[in-house]
C-alpha cells in the first residue's frame, strides 16, 4: 500500500519501540507522515569541514564526529573556595586518537547534567581546541551537539554517525528523543512517501522565485549549503502566506458582495451640531479618516474597517462621529467594549462630549439629539428593562455595552454600525453574534488599542481595510518615562512616593498600577529562588525568582499608613462590585481622590485630564504594549506626564531590556514592532487564548514582510482571475481547508 502524507507515522518508524513511538506522537504531536515531514529543523550544524585528526597539533581547532567510550565524575574540594566541587571526565573516540574532555561543576546538579550529556555511548559532533596533558590528547573547552546512543562495535564508529551531510539538521525535540532519531525517521520517510501535492501553480512559482514542493522538502531536511535552506524556507513561508492571503481576500470580496443599507448621513443635523460645539479643531488625520469612513458608510455594501492609532490620537472621537452619521441616517450604532470599566468610561466620555445632544427624547435635549444607552452584565433585570425597550424601539441611537449586548434578549430596531473596541478580546463568534442582530449586514469599525505594523495588519486583520491616526491632538503633553531599578537602587522607592506627593501638592492626581489584586492569589509561573533550567541548546541557566508581585489591596494599606499618609487613596480592580467600580472612577474623575491604586482595568479608555503621573509597580510583569497603553492615561490635560517603571530586574535581562525600550521612546509603532519581535507568534495572533497552536507555523509577520507583501499581490491576481480558484485545484483545496478550520478564526483574533 502506498505511503502518503496522510499515512500514520508508525508506517515510517520501523523498529522503533512503542515507548519511542509515543515520544513522537505525545511529545512532539506528530501523528502522520505529513506531520513528520513538516517538523522542520530549528537549526543546522555545519559538518562539511570536519577536522582530519590523524596528525594533531597542540592549539589546533577541531570539529570532529565521535562517541563517548568512558565517563566518570570526580568529587573534590575547591582550593580557592574551600567548598565541595566536582569534575566530569569523558573520553571521546574519533576516527583518530581518542580525546579526553573535562567539565568542571560547582554543585552536584550541574555535574549530573554534564555527566548525562557525555554518558558512555553518546555520539555527536564536538568542537574545541586540541591540547596534550601527560601524553593524553585533550579537547579543551568543548562544545557539542549530541545525536544519541551508538550501536557500533567497540573499536569503530557506527556507520550512522559517519553518514551525515555537510549540514546536519537539529530538530525540535522532546525528552527521550534525540535529533538523530528524528533525522533517521525523516530520511526513511523521504525514501518511501509518495510525492506531495503541489499547491502553488507553476506561473506563480516562476514569477516569485519559489522552488517546487519536492525540492523544498529535500532542501529543508538534507541541505548541502545555507542557500538551499533559505530557498526551502522561502517556499514554505510563501505557500503559507499565499493561502492565508487568499482566505482573507475571499473574505473581503464576500463582504463586498453582501447588501447593506447605505448610511449617507441624511441631513447631517446631529453630526453638524456636534462638530459645531467641539471646543477644538479636528486634526488633519481625524478629518481624513473620517472622510474614508463616511465614504464606506455610504456604500451599498458593509464597511469593514480597522481604525488604529497612537495612544491618545483620538480614535474614540472618530468612532463617535461615525456613530452620529449612522444616527443621522435613521439607524443605530453599538459600541462593544471588553470590560465594564471601559464600557462605563466610554459611556461617560461620549455623554460628556455630546452634552445636550445626548438627551434626545427628553425635555433637556435638543431637537437634533439622540439617546445614549449603557448595557452591562452587572445590571439586574429591573435595571435592564427600560434600556432594552429603548434599544428595541430605536429610541436609543447609540448603545454602549459589554458582552451583555450579545445576549439573545437584546433586539435592535435598525443596527447600522458596530464599533468594536479592543478587537483582540473578542472572538469571531462574539462579533458575529452582534452583527447578526441587524436586519441587513451592519457596517463594522474595529479599533485597536495599540498601533500595529503593516504586515501584522495585513495578516491578522487582513479582512479589514485599514486607517491610521498618527497625529496627536493639541493639548497632549509629552510623557517622561523613567525606570526605577530597585535591585541597584533600593532607596529610590522613597523618592517615588515623594514624587507622588509633589504631584498631589500641585493639585494633580496619580495612578499606581499593580499586577495583582491581592497578596493571597497564587502567582502564575513562580519558580524557586534558585532553579537550574536549560535553554534550547541544553546549556544550564540559573533562574532567580523575583519578589512576590505587588497587589492592590496590600499596596493601598501600605501607602495609606505610610508614605502617602493623609492623601485620599482609592482602589480599583475587577473583583469589586460594578457600582463600587463606577463610584470610584467617578470620584477620581471628579478630583475627590488624590491617588488611585489599580490593576490594568484602567489600561485603555480611562480619561482623567488632571492625572499627571503614574507609578507602575513590578513593571517587568507587563508587556511592552501594555506599559505603553497604561502610561497613555496621563498627560491628557495639557500638563506634562510622568511614568515611573518600578522593577526588581537585573540589568541585561530581557525584562529589563523591555523596560529600557519603553522608557526610551513614546513611538507606539516602534514599541509595537519591538514587542512583537520578542514574543512568540502564537501570542501575536491570539492563538494562546484558545489553547491551541498558532495558525502561522512557518510564517513570521515581521521577519517575512517581503514574503507577505508578495503573497498578497499574488493572491489578488489569482482572485481577480477566478475567486473560486478553479484553475488551481490543489491551491483551492488548501484555501478551503483553512477556511473550514477552527484556526481560521485567528484572523479575527480569536
Amino acid at each position: 500500500m502506498a505511503i502518503t502524507f496522510d499515512s500514520s507515522l508508525t508506517t515510517v518508524l520501523g523498529a522503533a519501540t512503542p515507548a519511542k513511538r509515543k515520544k513522537f506522537s505525545d511529545g512532539l504531536g506528530l501523528h502522520t507522515v505529513g506531520d513528520l515531514m513538516r517538523h522542520f529543523p530549528r537549526r543546522y550544524l555545519e559538518t562539511g569541514s570536519l577536522t582530519k585528526i590523524d596528525d594533531l597539533r597542540v592549539g589546533q581547532m577541531l570539529c570532529v564526529v565521535g562517541e563517548i567510550t568512558d565517563c566518570r565524575t570526580v568529587s573534590y574540594n575547591d582550593r580557592r573556595t574551600g567548598r565541595p566541587a566536582a569534575r566530569v571526565e569523558a573520553v571521546l573516540r574519533t576516527g583518530g586518537p581518542s580525546l579526553k574532555m573535562t567539565f568542571f561543576a560547582r554543585n552536584a546538579g550541574t555535574a549530573a547534567w554534564h555527566a548525562k550529556r557525555v554518558a558512555v555511548g553518546n555520539r555527536g559532533v564536538f568542537l574545541g581546541k586540541a591540547d596534550q596533558f601527560r601524553d593524553q590528547w585533550q579537547l579543551v573547552n568543548p562544545q557539542m551537539t549530541i545525536f544519541g546512543q551508538g550501536d557500533g562495535d567497540e573499536g569503530e564508529l557506527s556507520d550512522d554517525v559517519l553518514d551525515i551531510g555537510d549540514y546536519y539538521p537539529i530538530y525540535p525535540l522532546t525528552k527521550g528523543l534525540e535529533s538523530w532519531d528524528v533525522a533517521r525517521a525523516v530520511k526513511f520517510a523521504r525514501s518511501v512517501v509518495d510525492s506531495p501535492a503541489e499547491v502553488i501553480p507553476a506561473p506563480i512559482r516562476e514569477r516569485y522565485d519559489v522552488v517546487g514542493i519536492e525540492r523544498a522538502y529535500e532542501w529543508v531536511h538534507q541541505p548541502e549549503d545555507e542557500e538551499q535552506v533559505e530557498q526551502a524556507h522561502h517556499r514554505f513561508r510563501f505557500e503559507e502566506a499565499l493561502v492565508t492571503q487568499l482566505v482573507l481576500g475571499r473574505r473581503r470580496r464576500a463582504t463586498r458582495s453582501l447588501g447593506a443599507t447605505s448610511r449617507d448621513g441624511g441631513d447631517g443635523a446631529l453630526l453638524a451640531a456636534f462638530d459645531e460645539q467641539l471646543p477644538f479643531t479636528l486634526t488633519a488625520g481625524q478629518v481624513e479618516v473620517g472622510a474614508q469612513i463616511e465614504s464606506d458608510l455610504a456604500a451599498p455594501h458593509p464597511m469593514n474597517r480597522l481604525l488604529q492609532g497612537e495612544v491618545g490620537s483620538g480614535k474614540t472621537l472618530v468612532a463617535l462621529r461615525a456613530m452620529l452619521r449612522v444616527v443621522d441616517s435613521g439607524g443605530q450604532a453599538a459600541l462593544l467594549a471588553p470590560t465594564e470599566v471601559l464600557a462605563q468610561q466610554h459611556y461617560r466620555s461620549i455623554v460628556t462630549m455630546l452634552g445636550d445632544l445626548a438627551m434626545g427624547g427628553t425635555i433637556f435635549g435638543s431637537g437634533a439629539g439622540t439617546h445614549v444607552e449603557l448595557l452591562t452584565g452587572s445590571m439586574n433585570k429591573t435595571q435592564r428593562t427600560a434600556p432594552l425597550s429603548r434599544i428595541a424601539s430605536g429610541e436609543a441611537g447609540i448603545v454602549i455595552g459589554t458582552h451583555a449586548l450579545l445576549q439573545d434578549n437584546v433586539f435592535f430596531a435598525d443596527l447600522g454600525l458596530v464599533v468594536v473596541d479592543e478587537q483582540h478580546r473578542f472572538g469571531v463568534e462574539q462579533r458575529a453574534a452582534l452583527t447578526d442582530k441587524a436586519i441587513n449586514p451592519p457596517h463594522l469599525l474595529v479599533m485597536t488599542a495599540t498601533p500595529i505594523p503593516r504586515t501584522v495588519a495585513m495578516t491578522v486583520f487582513g479582512d479589514l481595510e485599514s486607517s491610521t491616526l498618527t497625529e496627536l491632538p493639541a493639548g497632549r503633553a509629552p510623557i517622561q518615562t523613567n525606570v526605577v531599578p530597585l535591585v541597584q537602587q533600593p532607596t529610590w522607592i522613597d523618592r517615588v512616593w515623594a514624587r507622588v506627593r509633589e504631584e498631589v501638592e500641585k493639585g494633580h492626581q496619580v495612578y499606581v498600577v499593580c499586577p495583582r489584586i491581592s497578596g493571597d492569589e497564587a502567582e502564575v509561573g513562580q519558580v524557586d529562588a534558585v532553579d537550574v533550567q536549560f535553554d534550547e541548546d541544553g546549556e544550564p541557566v540559573v533562574v532567580t525568582a523575583p519578589p512576590a508581585a505587588s497587589a492592590v489591596e496590600d499596596v493601598v494599606a501600605q501607602l495609606a499608613g505610610g508614605p502617602l499618609l493623609g492623601l485620599r487613596i482609592g482602589r480599583l480592580h475587577g473583583r469589586l462590585a460594578s457600582d463600587e467600580k463606577d463610584a470610584t472612577m467617578r470620584a477620581f474623575a471628579a478630583g475627590d481622590l488624590d491617588v488611585l491604586v489599580s490593576t490594568t482595568v484602567i489600561e485603555v479608555g480611562v480619561d482623567v485630564a488632571n492625572a499627571t503621573a503614574m507609578v507602575i509597580l513590578d513593571a517587568d510583569r507587563f508587556g511592552v504594549s501594555q506599559l505603553h497603553q497604561l502610561r497613555g492615561r496621563v498627560g491628557r490635560g495639557g500638563f506634562p506626564g510622568l511614568c515611573l517603571l518600578v522593577s526588581h530586574t537585573e540589568v541585561g535581562t530581557p525584562a529589563r531590556e523591555r523596560l529600557d525600550v519603553v522608557a526610551s521612546t513614546t513611538d507606539g509603532f516602534l514599541l509595537s514592532r519591538f514587542d512583537l519581535e520578542q514574543r512568540r507568534e502564537g501570542d501575536v495572533l491570539g492563538a494562546s487564548q484558545a489553547g491551541r497552536r498558532s495558525s502561522l507555523e512557518n510564517l513570521r509577520v515581521l521577519r517575512d514582510e517581503d514574503t507577505i507583501v508578495a503573497a498578497r499581490e499574488a493572491a489578488e491576481g489569482l482572485l481577480d482571475q477566478d475567486v473560486d480558484l478553479a484553475h488551481a485545484a490543489e491551491l483551492a483545496a488548501a484555501v478551503l481547508d483553512l477556511e473550514r478550520s477552527q484556526q481560521a478564526g485567528f484572523v479575527d483574533k480569536s
